[in-house]
């Protein structure tokens, strides 16, 4: 009995396969530029990778697209570093994007829920000598 042999399949003629575009690229720095609405000279919201966003309303058709991007995304909350990386932008930018969003009041953000502070050792150790004696 023969074995099936795999074929290679012919490679798609060179014509036929579109050259990419060197400015649509998502790092290129004129689509940055134009995103975030030219250069950095506004205040920014004090937001930082930890800080938590959540959206308060759906996208309207006046935002831009990648803040409607980050609407959809927000509404369960999620860090700006989990934003940035979904939507494969810079840390800067996402920040900027958010500026606009918090100052008309389609997202809110809030600091991380920091872990309560462990309690003393010796605290614990007479609550556990306390418990041995009883």
């Amino acid at each position: 009995m023969k074995t099936p042999r795999r074929e290679r399949r012919d490679k798609l003629p060179a014509a036929s396969v579109a050259a990419p575009d060197p400015g649509a690229a998502k790092g290129d720095p004129e689509r940055l530029y134009v995103i975030t609405g030219g250069p950095d000279g506004g205040e920014r919201a004090a937001l930082d990778l930890v800080t938590m966003v959540v959206a308060c309303s759906t996208p309207s058709p006046t935002v831009q697209p990648e803040q409607a991007a980050i609407l959809r995304l927000c509404r369960a909350p999620l860090s700006v570093a989990e934003i940035s990386a979904y939507l494969r932008l810079p840390f800067s930018v996402v920040t900027s994007l958010l500026t606009d969003l918090l100052a008309t009041e389609l997202v809110e953000s809030r600091a991380p829920i920091v872990r309560a502070v462990l309690p003393d050792r010796s605290l614990l150790e007479a609550v556990m000598h306390g418990l041995q004696r009883l």
